[in-house]
């Protein structure tokens, strides 16, 4: 009689330390961003940037105008600001700061002596071009030089310093964002990283496998200013994401409790 109910105690104990591991793991549906976005191929097409950035509202800019003679060109700059930054018992120190563009909603800034013009949807070289085009019309002999400030991506999910990141100049690969972010975790699902993106004011998908070669071909391989890339965990991630220390050593004890059970079957 005794030997039954000690088979029923250790079945009992096995039982609740398989419900106890169970309820201890993640669900893909509460752990995964972005589950329900289908990305097909056209989404690929109307992502191609032609590795070369295009401005977008909110993008800020500064715009140089320069030439041997400096009169000629003046018209064409913002003042730079002049402020003095001096503390308590520190000699004043005066910083000279370069004004910028921003692009308003609709695209535009207002540049000097000419106005309003329209940067939204032009690379650096066609909003180059366009503006020696209408300063040539006053000077001669100039260089004018567009420099993106605000360039930045966001990098998170599974990897080793997931956050924002501004970049130095204005073209960086995949590789090289989540270099930036210091690459994935071990945890980190290789074939599928996911880009947001926002193209004329509509956000757009695509997805990397990296695991392919081929990776480096895709039109989406050159970031753009304001992506997101979102770096999916693997299963065993998920199967842990929701494992609590006072679960596991309720496992451990209610397992030891049905092998001492077991033991004692076994030699009576």
């Amino acid at each position: 009689m005794m030997r039954q109910h000690l088979k029923l105690i250790s079945k009992s104990l096995l039982i609740l330390s398989f419900i106890a591991l169970l309820t201890s793991c993640g669900s893909r549906k509460d752990i995964i961003y972005f589950q329900d976005e289908p990305i097909t191929d056209q989404s690929l097409s109307e992502l191609d940037n032609n590795y070369e950035i295009r401005y977008k509202p909110n993008d800020i800019l500064t715009i140089d105008v320069s030439s041997q003679n400096v009169e000629s060109v003046s018209a064409f700059n913002l003042p730079a600001v002049a402020y003095n930054n001096s503390n308590a018992g520190a000699t004043e120190q005066t910083t000279v700061l370069r004004q910028t563009y921003l692009l308003d909603p609709q695209g535009n800034i207002e540049f000097p002596t000419l106005g309003t013009i329209k940067m939204g949807g032009l690379t650096r070289t066609e909003a180059t071009a366009m503006l020696k085009e209408k300063i040539g019309e006053y000077a001669n002999e100039f260089i004018v030089n567009i420099r993106l400030i605000n360039f930045t991506i966001t990098v998170s999910g599974e990897v080793n310093n997931p956050g924002n990141f501004t970049v130095q100049g204005e073209r960086i690969s995949l590789i090289q964002a989540l270099g930036l972010a210091g690459d994935l975790t071990i945890y980190g699902r290789r074939n599928n990283i996911f880009l947001i993106r926002e193209v004329d004011g509509k956000k757009k998908y695509a997805k990397y496998d990296l695991t392919s070669i081929n990776v480096v071909n895709s039109p989406v391989y050159y970031l753009s200013q304001n992506d997101i890339i979102y770096v999916e965990p693997n299963n065993s991630r998920v199967r842990t994401s929701t494992y609590n220390p006072n679960t596991g050593v309720l496992i451990s004890a209610v397992s030891t409790l049905a092998t001492i059970a077991a033991i004692f079957i076994f030699r009576n």
